[in-house]
């Protein structure tokens, strides 16, 4: 099951809340969708949802486009809002329930399905509550619920972690990395960027309505950041077997580096470039006679490369 967006654009009046992003997704793979408030996350996830029209653009799942016949793509997503609403006078069971019916679901099938939902969801203690009732992390629960009730094979979850408690933070990873493995095709947004590097496949950072970078976790970590002048950098951690104190000098005086600190037994430097930027400055280190145990380059965190890229725009 493959998600592509393709040139997609929303407008609202005079704001390009989304401006011609492009990415895709499958089956089994669990994408961050990352950026500032206002970035364009949530409209895209509710063009994607069919709960609205582009201005331009496309989105299809296995090859059927969410605009030109939602109708049909209805049945391939389940959609994880920011919020749910809050009825008074109906239960957890009863909400499953009334979707189950929405989708068609009939007789002791949909007995089966509501309860099987419920006790994979972890929902059977409250499921005579009412919704009004619930704390955050229980809505957030009954939301994905009732998103997997005709069992999607794509999830679309805006913000589905904010304002939970570390244990239901826990839960909802864990309850990710099942569904990821059944094979659902997942985009999540959030802003706790540590929790997502930790369960996600790839991501997507957008700002202003534009993307930014775009692909595997690997393929974003491994590209590093960007100084305060917008060059590329690496940061770098060398072991000395000797000598580290003279190797912190001479890391400090070398172009190219733009600093250098001693951290643990081993001296990280930054420097200004690619991987062959880092290339060279090993090469000048060994010339110097410096005798050297380890060399890597510091795998960048997505917070990190989030920080570098982004400037914080509000649109």
């Amino acid at each position: 099951m493959e998600v592509e967006i393709q040139n997609l654009r929303k407008e609202y009046g005079n704001t390009r809340a989304v401006n011609g992003i492009s990415f895709s997704f499958g089956s089994g793979q669990i994408f961050g969708f990352i950026g500032p408030n206002g970035a364009g996350k949530s409209t895209t996830m509710r063009v994607l949802a069919t709960l609205e029209e582009p201005t331009s653009g496309n989105a299809t799942i296995d090859g059927v486009s969410v605009i030109e016949n939602p109708e049909k793509a209805h049945k391939y997503i389940g959609y994880v809002p920011d919020s749910l609403p809050s009825h008074r006078d109906v239960t957890v069971h009863e909400y499953l329930d009334f979707f189950a019916r929405a989708y068609n679901i009939r007789g002791e099938k949909r007995r089966q399905t509501v309860e099987g939902v419920e006790e994979f969801t972890n929902l059977l203690g409250i499921r005579d509550k009412t919704l009004n009732a619930l704390s955050k992390g229980m809505k957030n629960r009954v939301s994905i619920a009732r998103a997997l009730v005709h069992d999607p094979p794509v999830l679309l979850m805006d913000e589905p972690a904010a304002g939970l408690d570390p244990r239901a933070r826990i839960e909802l990873r864990e309850l990710l990395k099942v569904l990821a493995g059944q094979g659902k095709a997942i985009l999540i947004s959030s802003h706790i960027l540590s929790e997502l590097a930790e369960i996600c496949t790839g991501a997507v950072i957008i700002e202003r309505g534009k993307i930014l970078r775009a692909g595997t976790l690997q393929e974003i970590l491994s590209r590093g950041g960007k100084n305060k002048h917008g060059k590329a950098h690496r940061t770098v951690v060398l072991r000395p077997l000797d000598r580290i104190d003279e190797l912190l000098t001479t890391l400090l005086e070398t172009p190219g580096v733009e600093d250098a600190r001693i951290a643990d037994g081993s001296v990280e430097a930054d420097v200004t470039g690619d991987d062959e930027a880092c290339c060279a400055l090993l090469e000048t280190i060994i010339r110097a006679g410096y005798r050297i145990l380890e060399y890597r380059p510091r795998r960048a965190d997505l917070e990190q490369i989030f920080l570098d890229v982004t400037r914080g725009d509000v649109q």
